[in-house]
């Protein structure tokens, strides 16, 4: 009889609650295009991260004999060659790279600035945040490919590599700005919040309270900004590249195969085809990824 009480007072275990990320990542698994997405950003990935090295021709192999070819089967030149004699499926491998490369680094950086900067401002307030943001209106004024080419033109370099990480900075040093003004609008909600609060009056610091408690809960909006970020940072390298300022030779990126097949696409219109479908595959990819993750951690969704 004892046994039976016992058991009866035994309270149920208690269920497991389900953090915000948890919740989003059910919602975005609920998104079929999202989904779809995710897949074939992940599948672009891989190709551009092991096919260059796992491709039959190198990307800077020329074959004097085999210029400007038709895609063929004869020696694997599957989407054919260029004006040059290249490979143009070991280009369009390395191009897919360099554009991914691109748009993840530089926004990288912008994410670093941005989060830094708007979190400083917001949590400090008062004529601290005046003069930074202020100072966020003026970069603002200036047009962003007219500071972008200027600096790429003015820090010349003919190292491919060194003109690559120049590329890295120049992006990513004018794409911080609207994530600022994002993290700065975010900080000032959670300021006042019960546990900034409780972190003060527990003695923390003012650095400790923005990079342990407000940073943290602003991430949900820092992740779809760079998801939705990266097509508009490897459109912006794309042109850079379309008029002669981006990456450089041997290098490419999928804005110079293009502005090179633009060139041909009389004679040689394989040479536009195959990088402006990748180009387009990749924006659309990344852009409904991007909305399947701002449906997932918006707040109002839960």
């Amino acid at each position: 009889m004892s046994d039976v009480l016992a058991d009866e007072s035994t309270p149920p275990p208690a269920s497991k609650g389900r953090s915000l990320w948890d919740d989003a990542r059910r919602r975005l698994m609920r998104n079929p295009a999202a989904v779809a997405s995710l897949y074939v950003v992940a599948l672009l990935s891989m190709a551009a991260a092991f096919g260059p090295e796992l491709w039959v021709h190198d990307f800077d192999t020329i074959y004097r004999d085999r210029v400007a070819i038709a895609p063929t089967f004869e020696n694997l030149h599957l989407l054919g060659t260029d004006t040059e004699g290249r490979d143009q499926v070991a280009r369009l491998f390395l191009g897919l790279r360099i554009s991914l490369l691109v748009g993840l680094a530089a926004t990288a950086v912008a994410l670093t600035i941005g989060v830094l900067w708007g979190a400083i401002a917001g949590f400090i307030g008062g004529i601290v945040d005046d003069l930074m943001m202020r100072f966020v209106d003026v970069l603002y004024s200036i047009p962003f490919i007219f500071f972008v080419i200027v600096l790429m033109t003015v820090v010349q370099t003919d190292n491919p590599v060194t003109n690559l990480l120049l590329i890295f900075m120049a992006i990513g040093a004018v794409e911080w700005l609207t994530m600022a003004r994002i993290v700065r609008g975010q900080t000032i909600a959670l300021r006042k919040r019960e546990f900034v609060e409780a972190a003060r009056a527990a003695g923390a610091s003012p650095l400790q309270i923005v990079f342990r408690h407000i940073v943290p809960n602003v991430l949900g909006p820092v992740v779809i900004f760079a998801t939705l970020n990266i097509p508009v940072i490897i459109l912006a390298e794309s042109f850079l590249s379309f008029i002669g300022l981006g990456v450089q030779e041997p290098l490419t990126s999928l804005g110079r195969l293009i502005s090179e097949g633009a060139r041909q696409m009389i004679n040689a219109p394989w040479m536009l085809f195959a990088p402006a479908v990748t180009m387009l595959v990749t924006l659309l990819a990344l852009n409904f990824l991007g909305d399947g993750l701002r449906d997932a951690l918006d707040p109002k969704e839960r």
